[in-house]
């Protein structure tokens, strides 16, 4: 208990999946926690959940539309006075698409990227100077196996996620010659069990649609979404303060393939 203890973290996306297990598990581990989310009401609910088994004032919940920067700089700055600071950030919000080069739309491609990537540049780009007043702080942008491992059918997705890798290391070598003690990296999940699957699920049934995506993995199955919530915890806590630049892959062997 206590690894992240007087960390004061944002968790973009907090309202299911991977932000919601995320946002838990750093309000588990000693953090305060703001869980923003486009849908408003479900990261009100997240942060009540929080509240109720840690005690008010543990987490606080905003609306947010991460493709918005004014929007953004409103977000961070409420998180920061709601909490007293800000020394993590958590980019998890993100969205996917299923289609080839020939069949996706331009507009379906042009918003995966602005959900994907643009988010995670304004984020980090209003967040940083806000951090730098907190000791040592941490960048944690959720990417995806498919940003290293690229698929015919998911064009828009394997374009964003891979930018997300590569900025990522970018914005680990500005903090670095900065100052400030930032540091920046990137999770890369398999496939998790979360509602970015549900495409998936429709297609093939729930039962198939999962076992069809664990025979792809050499371990054999589908993550959860703590799986990946340990791995941000990690790359949060002061355990990788010489940690930089890096991608962890979360992804049961698929990328060692």
């Amino acid at each position: 208990m206590g690894r992240v203890s007087g960390k004061m973290a944002l968790v973009t996306g907090g309202a299911q999946g991977l932000g919601e297990a995320t946002a838990k598990m750093l309000a588990r581990e000693g953090a305060k926690v703001t869980v923003s989310d486009i849908n408003g009401a479900g990261a009100e609910a997240v942060a009540a959940a929080i509240n109720a088994e840690h005690g008010d004032g543990t987490a606080f919940a905003l609306q947010h539309d991460v493709t918005d920067g004014d929007r953004w700089q409103d977000v961070l700055q409420a998180a920061h006075d709601a909490m007293g600071g800000l020394n993590v950030l958590v980019n998890n919000a993100g969205i996917g698409s299923m289609a080839s080069v020939e069949d996706e739309s331009y507009d379906t491609f042009r918003k995966v990227q602005a959900v994907d990537v643009d988010s995670i540049f304004l984020g980090c780009k209003y967040a940083i100077p806000l951090m730098r007043a907190h000791g040592m702080g941490s960048i944690v942008n959720i990417s995806s196996i498919a940003g290293i491992v690229a698929s015919g059918n998911y064009i828009s997705y394997n374009t964003a996620k891979a930018a997300v890798r590569h900025m990522s290391k970018s914005i680990a070598l500005h903090c670095a010659k900065t100052g400030g003690q930032i540091r920046c990296n990137s999770v890369h999940p398999v496939f998790i069990n979360t509602p970015i699957l549900d495409g998936v699920k429709a297609m093939f049934g729930e039962e198939e649609g999962l076992a069809k995506l664990a025979r792809q993995i050499p371990l054999g199955r589908v993550g959860e979404p703590d799986d990946i919530a340990y791995a941000v915890l990690y790359l949060a806590s002061d355990e990788s303060k010489l940690v930089t630049g890096i991608e962890l892959k979360v992804d049961g062997g698929i990328s060692a393939m």
